[in-house]
């Protein structure tokens, strides 16, 4: 365990465990720094296994469109969201320790701006960025953020980045992860714009779907006894997962040049 708490109780607009008597051992600490890089490694092994780009027949079908479809790229919006397991990784990281109801609605609505700022300017203006770069920045905005939930910033700098400023910024990454999908496919100009704010919309609704179902489940975790001693644990694999996020689009990266 990376973090000694003897106890807790909530603090701040985000019902953070207050973290000012935790005591941070170094012995633990570099064996989780090692688990992640043995993460890193064993996602480099295995490349491509966690892409989930826009493939099948869902890509025959943008393919072959030549038209406003609203409906089907609503569709396809919603189902890369549910899907997405990087997206909904960060988004529990933001809502893991959030308490309010205006709390959840504020960081989440920063979140959705961000990503819809990216993801209709990112195909329509066409930025050209490596897919594999970008989601490897958005495998790190889930290491961020379970580190911020562990006190990592103001037990080693005394003080955190402004979260709301960070979400934002992080959202403005994840919009371009899903524009670099969409640009992928090479979308037709008729319609292009219809489309597009469909597949946004789309995308928020299967937001608010994961949302729905990440909340209530928090919720009932956090109303156990043993919610206060799994919380560390969890984020600290939350941690992991974007290490492993990292090392699997580094090595995607790699791999692409080196063909």
């Amino acid at each position: 365990m990376l973090y000694a708490c003897p106890k807790s109780r909530l603090i701040g607009e985000q019902g953070l465990p207050d973290l000012s008597s935790y005591r941070v051992s170094f012995a633990p600490a570099c064996r989780f720094a090692l688990l992640g890089v043995i993460a890193v490694l064993l996602a480099n092994v295995s490349g491509e296994a966690l892409a989930h780009a826009i493939g099948g027949k869902d890509a025959a079908f943008v393919a072959a469109t030549k038209g406003p479809a609203p409906l089907p790229f609503a569709y396809l919006g919603g189902k890369h969201m549910v899907t997405g397991y990087d997206h909904l990784l960060f988004l529990l990281g933001i809502i893991f320790f959030l308490t309010r109801f205006r709390d959840v609605a504020l960081y989440v609505s920063l979140f959705a701006i961000g990503h819809s700022i990216t993801l209709l300017s990112g195909v329509l203006i066409g930025f050209g960025l490596n897919a594999y770069l970008v989601d490897a920045v958005i495998g790190l905005s889930v290491v961020y953020k379970a580190f911020d939930n562990l006190g990592g910033f103001e037990t080693l700098f005394g003080g955190r980045p402004n979260p709301k400023w960070v979400v934002l910024v992080f959202g403005l990454v994840h919009g371009l992860g899903l524009a670099t999908k969409l640009q992928e496919l090479r979308l037709n100009q008729n319609g292009l714009l219809i489309n597009l704010v469909s597949f946004n919309v789309g995308v928020e609704i299967g937001q608010l779907i994961a949302l729905s179902i990440m909340l209530a489940l928090i919720a009932v975790w956090h109303r156990t006894r043993w919610f206060s001693s799994t919380a560390i644990a969890a984020n600290g694999l939350l941690m992991v997962a974007g290490f492993c996020l990292i090392g699997v689009h580094l090595a995607g990266y790699v791999i692409t040049k080196g063909a």
